[in-house]
């Protein structure tokens, strides 16, 4: 694709957040644009159909048939998507109470989640309950800071994954809010949690500077901001306290986001905050566009359902 033509098609759908250098500093005629698409859900709370037409808040919208749709339609665009959910599948309608989650995570294999993390929410049924679902999900489980070794999820559960996109190196952790306080004990047995902040900065020693990825996404269920004179961590904070981050996508409170949130990192680099509301009434899109050197330039926002 010619430069030129590059910065009109991009610069006619929305405007460009930029992530290290902008795209007119682009030092070729030509340069081979690699596209990549993030898709994004969080805390969809077993919603499984859209909301009814008279319902106050949210009419028509959301709805698994119709993300699905949606989800396919972007896949034709742009074959290089990853589709990702950030916790919080479990909870909060019938379907719910009566499969147990079986439906939610058959559903999300439908529609070829590639990854998820874990929600608090997620452990409703306790371990044994989501230990007896996993069988029906064909996406990756991701978290890095719940140790899950003495409990029956060990093993079940990855602390990052890396995807490869048409030559970009993508590499995805998971960190999950502090369950003491938030789950009963019984729920989630003997998991263990460590500091997500230690272990983002683990996991981005590894990412980027070992595996070289070129873009490290962590799916967060921290929470996207509390009140100011919380000491409790959330996503903004995490973005603020370490580095290598490239995007944050967060779960947990709800966080209805037009376009993700720029933050500077502790070594003063921008990258992307997002979370897009819950029970599937938005769905999360980021395009991140690579030139020759793996620059990388995005666009974000979110999409109604």
């Amino acid at each position: 694709m010619k430069r030129r033509e590059f910065i009109e098609k991009t610069a006619a759908s929305t405007a460009l957040l930029s992530l290290g250098i902008s795209l007119s500093s682009f030092k070729t005629s030509e340069i081979d644009i690699k596209h990549l698409t993030i898709l994004h859900t969080n805390d969809v709370h077993s919603h499984i159909d859209p909301f009814p037409a008279d319902d106050p808040r949210n009419p028509n919208k959301g709805g698994v048939s119709r993300r699905a749709a949606l989800i396919e339609t972007i896949r034709k665009e742009n074959p290089n998507v990853l589709l990702l959910d950030a916790g919080d599948i479990f909870q909060g309608t019938p379907y719910f109470n009566y499969y147990g989650g079986e439906l939610e995570f058959k559903l999300m294999s439908m529609m070829k989640y590639d990854a998820s993390t874990i929600g608090n929410h997620d452990f409703d049924n306790g371990l044994d309950g989501l230990y007896a679902q996993m069988p029906h999900a064909s996406f990756e489980f991701i978290n890095s800071n719940y140790d899950f070794k003495n409990t029956v999820m060990n093993g079940l559960v990855k602390p990052y994954k890396i995807f490869n996109k048409s030559g970009i190196k993508i590499g995805v952790f998971g960190l999950g809010i502090e369950l003491q306080g938030l789950v009963d004990k019984k729920m989630y047995q003997e998991t263990v949690y460590n500091d997500p902040v230690e272990i983002a900065q683990d996991m981005t020693q590894l990412l980027k500077k070992e595996q070289k990825c070129d873009l490290v996404i962590c799916l967060s269920h921290l929470g996207y901001k509390y009140r100011d004179n919380d000491s409790k961590i959330c996503d903004l904070k995490l973005a603020e306290l370490t580095q290598d981050i490239d995007l944050i996508i967060g779960g947990h409170t709800h966080t209805f986001l037009d376009k993700p949130t720029i933050v500077k990192n502790k070594a003063g680099e921008d990258l992307l905050v997002n979370q897009v509301g819950c029970y599937g009434i938005n769905l999360g899109r980021i395009d991140f566009y690579f030139d020759n050197d793996k620059t990388k330039s995005s666009v974000g926002k979110s999409i109604i359902v």
